[in-house]
């Protein structure tokens, strides 16, 4: 399909940048910078990555033409460790006393060396003994054709194997400049460049610098390195998008290691604001020549219409640019987008880049000129409005949380009017059932937010409870008391029902919050802001303001807000898998969460069959896209003898669930489809069944694939299977007869949860008001000044006790 074609496919990302996911043909250069690490080595991760990513291409039907660099690279290091295991003691004394030798006037190496002199082949020891006193004339001279002979064939080695691990065929095509000055060879190598893509072969190409002896360096010159080879390839061999993957992110507006220096998304040919910095040392292009090679590859006359010059250093760069399907975990596109001038891609290109310019500037004219700006202002003043709550009394906070549950429940129509707008939306744009089911509010849903609010504010005081007290010395007292986390940054999907729970929460444990909700929920989200600020402003007497719950309405990325680890403590991702995964991959702020919801039931041979339909069918059912509701059900194989199973399975199609069986579950006939995946999040009337033999095997399947979220056993109540579920299964909640649903921080009398985490560390299950606060020591002396020359040296005054008082 042209990309021209895909301007409007794809909702999510600019309309340019989704176009060239319809590329059916496209060409992906590697440069010797992302090729190799600083030593020279091939860097195995990038490689991997690129192998993988291709492969994935590949498999979606995308023709990908390669062209990489590197083979004079590891062709130097590899010639370089045969000459010294070749030559002999005498060689490389002669070598060291002769100078000489190294300009090739000395007679040849002696044979028995293992290394033959000629005018054409000079030893890399040689080479290098000359490197930093020969002028440019004589290093292109005594330029070593054999390294590119040798590099060939480990680099096509490594990327055979690479490919292999793939189950992807890759083929070596080399090329000089007389491949395409001749019509004949060009013709042949279209044609076998076209047949290899037909069959699904992925064509590595390269410069044959053995036999061109790397001439190329002049604007004469057909090409003069691999980015212009890569331009040429993509327009004789008919690609519709060049990827340029080099060492930095895409072209700048000045040097990259400049502090200010802006990626630039759009390069405009007549732009003037382009300064380029140093060049790298591997390889022998720049910059200035992957500009000159993007825009030689769109120029008009070809079907190449796009060029991307972009971060190899990203590992997925490859899929965040030319998958078929955009995910938007790929977070903001990658790179530097070169257009061919006068088509329809051009003018919608100079669209979005106008849009953007004109955001900038509006953003910098009421102070700022980014998400992240926004989110740094409003993270600042949540945090010295939140210092404000921690001081008040008690009873002062407790009557702001009843100040919001109120408040919600007298706001009533206005918050359900604008989630009615919300839900409209969502249906006309055709949003998936269970996302919709996330989005609504009801009378109901808003009734049980106020009472976990009213629940929360009955709770005892948070704030100050002592974990912990010792005496250090006489007079000298240690405690060890709770205080809130700081500022919290909560990113969400279509919850707006989060909104109101996670307050709750922050205002209870004294944290100052940032919210950032989905567009989906845009007109819900800022109505409970809106009735959340003025309950806290009236709730306390005007002494907190509503800046300590801030809602991020700006429509910057999300990576934007992820930098800010310098004014937020922690982030708390509420919404799809990849969300929370793409969140935990690119920030360096602690994460509290989970990325799946994978809950399992399993149904052992003493349970009655009665007793596990109805739990089952109520931990599907009852709110099936949420992330506590079962997904596979385990069934003891002594189930299907004594009516259990079928029990259960008639139980759940009688509530409208599709089963799809497992590997022993079809092999019964318990199931007429089978599940794709063994480890599936279904969020709807879906669930998977499968037969287990024992307990132990339930448990090893649990762990196997499941998520660490929540596991229940049915059984009868005087087992001992139940028991050592509980003790045995590796998991944030493990049940015993008890429905997953119960997974939740109101049914846990937390009053509301931010989120169920299935990390290790400082949280885990149900996260409430405890999960938000961290801990400080405070020393008291009762008696004078302490200080730690009168415990040490070699007459102490004072000595250490070291006893727990509580």
């Amino acid at each position: 399909m042209p990309i021209g074609s895909a301007l409007n496919s794809s909702a999510g990302e600019p309309p340019s940048r989704a176009a060239l996911r319809g590329a059916r043909r496209v060409l992906v250069k590697a440069g010797t910078s992302v090729v190799a690490n600083a030593d020279g080595r091939p860097s195995l991760t990038r490689l991997g990555a690129i192998a993988e990513q291709i492969a994935e291409l590949t498999r979606e039907g995308v023709e990908v033409i390669f062209v990489s660099s590197g083979a004079v690279g590891m062709g130097k290091r590899h010639l370089r460790k045969q000459s010294r295991m070749k030559m002999s003691f005498n060689d490389l004394h002669h070598n060291r006393t002769d100078s000489s030798s190294v300009l090739g006037t000395s007679p040849p190496l002696s044979r028995g060396s293992g290394l033959i002199g000629s005018e054409s082949f000079v030893s890399l020891l040689q080479l290098s003994q000359i490197e930093n006193k020969a002028c440019p004339q004589q290093k292109k001279k005594q330029y070593d054709s054999a390294c590119a002979a040798a590099g060939q064939f480990e680099m096509m080695n490594l990327y055979s194997s690479l490919f292999d691990q793939c189950e992807i065929s890759a083929s070596q095509i080399l090329v000089t400049q007389n491949d395409f000055q001749d019509e004949f060879r060009t013709r042949n190598l279209t044609y076998a460049v076209d047949r290899l893509l037909s069959l699904g072969i992925v064509p590595i190409i390269n410069e044959n610098d053995a036999v061109s002896a790397n001439q190329g360096y002049t604007a004469a010159d057909v090409f003069s390195d691999n980015d212009s080879l890569a331009a040429l390839c993509a327009r004789t061999f008919n690609a519709e998008v060049v990827l340029l993957l080099t060492d930095v992110g895409g072209v700048y507006d000045k040097p990259p290691s400049e502090k200010g220096s802006k990626l630039l998304s759009l390069y405009k040919k007549d732009s003037s604001e382009v300064a380029i910095g140093e060049k790298s040392n591997q390889g022998r292009g720049g910059m200035s020549s992957k500009i000159d090679a993007a825009l030689a590859a769109v120029e008009p006359g070809s079907r190449c219409n796009a060029c991307v010059v972009a971060a190899g250093s990203d590992l997925d760069t490859i899929r965040a640019t030319l998958s078929q399907k955009y995910d938007p975990s790929f977070g903001a596109p990658r790179g530097t987008l070169f257009v061919t001038p006068g088509t329809d891609l051009e003018v919608q290109a100079l669209k979005e880049q106008k849009a953007e310019d004109s955001a900038v500037t509006s953003s910098a004219a009421s102070g700022g000129d980014s998400a992240s700006d926004e989110a740094r202002r409003m993270a600042i003043a949540a945090r010295d409005e939140a210092r404000k709550l921690q001081a008040l009394p008690h009873e002062e906070r407790r009557a702001v949380l009843y100040a919001v549950a109120d408040a919600l429940l007298e706001n009533e129509s206005s918050l359900l009017d604008a989630n009615q707008l919300d839900l409209a939306d969502a249906e006309k744009d055709a949003i998936d059932l269970p996302l919709i089911k996330r989005l609504k509010l009801t009378h109901e849903k808003l009734s049980t937010l106020a009472a976990g609010i009213r629940q929360i504010a009955d709770a005892p005081d948070p704030l100050g409870v002592v974990k912990s007290k010792r005496e250090l010395a006489d007079g000298l007292v240690l405690d060890l008391i709770t205080v809130p986390i700081g500022v919290l940054m909560i990113i969400f999907e279509s919850r707006p029902d989060s909104m109101p729970q996670i307050s709750a929460l922050a205002l209870a444990s004294g944290n100052g919050l940032l919210l950032k909700g989905g567009k989906e929920a845009f007109r819900s989200n800022a109505a409970l802001h809106s009735v959340i600020g003025d309950a806290v402003e009236k709730g306390s007497g005007g002494k907190i303001k509503r800046d300590i719950i801030a809602l991020v309405t700006s429509r910057g990325q999300v990576a934007d807000m992820l930098g800010l680890d310098d004014v937020i403590d922690l982030v708390i991702p509420r919404g799809s898998n990849a969300l929370v995964s793409y969140i935990k991959s690119n920030t360096r702020i602690p994460v509290l969460g989970h990325a799946d919801g994978v809950c399992h039931v399993y149904v052992d041979s003493t349970a009655k069959g009665d007793d596990a339909a109805k739990l089952i069918v109520d931990a599907k059912t009852d709110y099936p896209s949420a992330c506590n509701a079962v997904e596979t059900v385990l069934l003891h194989e002594e189930t299907l003898n004594n009516g259990v199973a079928m029990k259960v399975l008639m139980a759940l199609r009688l509530a409208g669930v599709k089963c799809l069986g497992g590997p022993r579950a079809m092999k019964s006939g318990l199931c007429d489809v089978p599940a794709e995946k063994l480890k599936c999040e279904y969020g709807d009337l879906t669930c998977m069944i499968e037969v287990v033999t024992n307990m132990d095997e339930a448990i090893d399947w649990i762990h196997r694939h499941g998520s660490g979220h929540t596991e229940s056993i049915v059984c009868s109540e005087d087992c001992d299977a139940g028991e050592e579920f509980l003790r045995r299964v590796d998991a944030a909640c493990v049940f015993k007869n008890a429905s997953t649903r119960f997974a939740d921080g109101y049914r846990f009398g937390l009053g509301a949860e931010v989120g169920i985490s299935t990390g290790r560390i400082h949280s885990r299950g149900p996260v409430g008001v405890e999960g938000l606060l961290t801990t400080k020591w405070q020393l008291r002396s009762s008696k004078g000044i302490h200080y730690v020359g009168e415990y040490g040296g070699e007459n102490p005054t004072k000595t250490y006790t070291h006893k727990d008082l509580m």
